[in-house]
C-alpha cells in the first residue's frame, strides 16, 4: 500500500522554462478527473502505473519472449513482435521487469516528499539567482492532496520558489490550503461553454470557473497565470477567446497565456494501446496568431 507521503509520478522535468517563472524543476503526478481529447500526456491520467510498448523496440520472440513467458494472464502473443492484448492485461508490470530493450516499460514511480525536495535541491544553483524553483503538475495535483501539500509546505520551509500547474478541477479546500504555499498558479480556462466543456473533457467548467474566482477573492496578490490551450474545434474562434478574457478582466494579478495545440502526444496513446481522439485535427498557425493577438484584458 501507497504511504500517505509519497505518490506515483510519470515524469520529473528539469531545466524547464515554460511552467512558471525561471529555470524550473517540474514534477508531474500521475492521476487526473479530466480526459481532455487533446492531452499530450495521457499516461498522466490514471492514478496508478501501467505498462507502455514501443514495437519497433522489441527484439522479437526468437531472440527473446521473456515478455510472453512470464505473463501469467495470458496477455502478450507475438507476431514479429509482442501484441499485448489489453483487455487481458492487469498492469502487474511483471513483463516490464524483464524486458531488456524497454520496449514495456513502465509508466510511474513512486516518490516521497523528501525525495522530490532532495532532487529539487540538487539544482539550486539553476534557482538562486532567479525566481525559478519547483512546479507542481500532472496529472491534477489538487485530487492529491496528502501528497501535495505536504510537498509544498516542505518546499516553502527550504524556501524553494514553488508553483503549480492545475485544470481547476478539484476541492477549493484544497486549492486555498495549497495556496498558502505557492508562489504562482498556472490555472488552466479552457472553456466559457460548460457543455462543450463536458463534450471534450469529460466534466462541466462550473467547478473551475468557481474555483478560480474564489482563489481570486482568497488570494489578490499571488500571481497567477490564466492558460488556455487552443484547440482546433472546441474552443478556436474569437468568441471562445473573447469570452474567457472577459471573464478574467479586472481579477487581480492576473496575466494571460493561449498555448497552440500539437499533437505531439499522438505516440504516446498508440504506446499505452490507446487511440488519439484528436485524429488529425490541426490549428494552422495563421489562425492562432489571430487569437492570440485579441485585444489584452484590464488586470489589476
Amino acid at each position: 500500500m501507497m504511504k500517505p507521503d509519497n505518490t506515483y509520478v510519470f515524469n520529473i522535468q528539469h531545466y524547464s522554462l515554460h511552467d512558471g517563472p525561471g529555470i524550473r524543476t517540474v514534477v508531474f503526478l500521475k492521476g487526473c478527473p479530466l480526459r481532455c481529447r487533446w492531452c499530450c500526456n495521457p499516461e498522466s491520467q490514471k492514478y496508478n502505473r501501467e505498462i507502455s510498448y514501443v514495437d519497433s523496440k522489441c527484439i522479437g520472440l526468437k531472440d527473446c519472449g521473456l515478455c510472453k513467458n512470464i505473463c501469467e494472464e495470458g496477455a502478450i502473443s507475438f507476431k514479429e513482435k509482442a501484441v499485448i492484448d489489453r483487455v487481458k492485461c492487469k498492469d502487474c508490470l511483471k513483463c516490464a521487469a524483464v524486458c531488456p530493450s524497454k520496449a514495456i516499460r513502465t509508466e510511474g514511480e513512486a516518490y516521497s516528499v523528501l525525495q522530490i525536495i532532495d532532487l529539487i535541491e540538487r539544482h539550486a544553483a539553476f534557482y538562486s539567482h532567479g525566481d525559478g524553483g519547483l512546479t507542481v503538475s500532472g496529472g491534477e495535483p489538487l485530487t492529491q492532496p496528502d501528497f501535495l501539500i505536504p510537498l509544498l509546505k516542505e518546499a516553502k520551509r527550504r524556501r524553494i520558489n514553488t508553483a503549480m500547474e492545475t485544470c481547476g478541477y478539484g476541492e477549493y479546500e484544497t486549492l486555498f490550503e495549497a495556496a498558502k504555499y505557492l508562489d504562482t498558479v498556472l490555472f488552466d480556462i479552457k472553456s466559457m461553454n460548460t457543455e462543450k466543456h463536458k463534450e471534450y473533457t469529460g466534466y462541466g467548467n462550473e467547478k473551475i470557473l468557481e474555483n478560480f474566482q474564489r482563489l481570486c477573492n482568497d488570494y489578490p496578490t499571488l500571481n497567477k497565470i490564466v492558460r488556455t490551450p487552443v484547440i482546433p474545434g472546441f474552443n478556436d474562434s474569437e468568441e471562445d477567446m473573447e469570452a474567457i478574457l472577459r471573464f478574467i478582466e479586472n481579477k487581480p494579478s492576473v496575466s494571460y497565456e493561449p498555448l497552440k495545440y500539437h499533437s505531439f502526444g499522438r505516440g504516446k496513446y498508440k504506446a499505452l494501446g490507446r487511440v488519439y481522439p484528436m485524429g488529425d485535427s490541426k490549428l494552422e498557425d495563421s489562425l492562432f496568431e489571430e487569437l492570440k493577438n485579441l485585444r489584452k484584458p484590464a488586470l489589476l
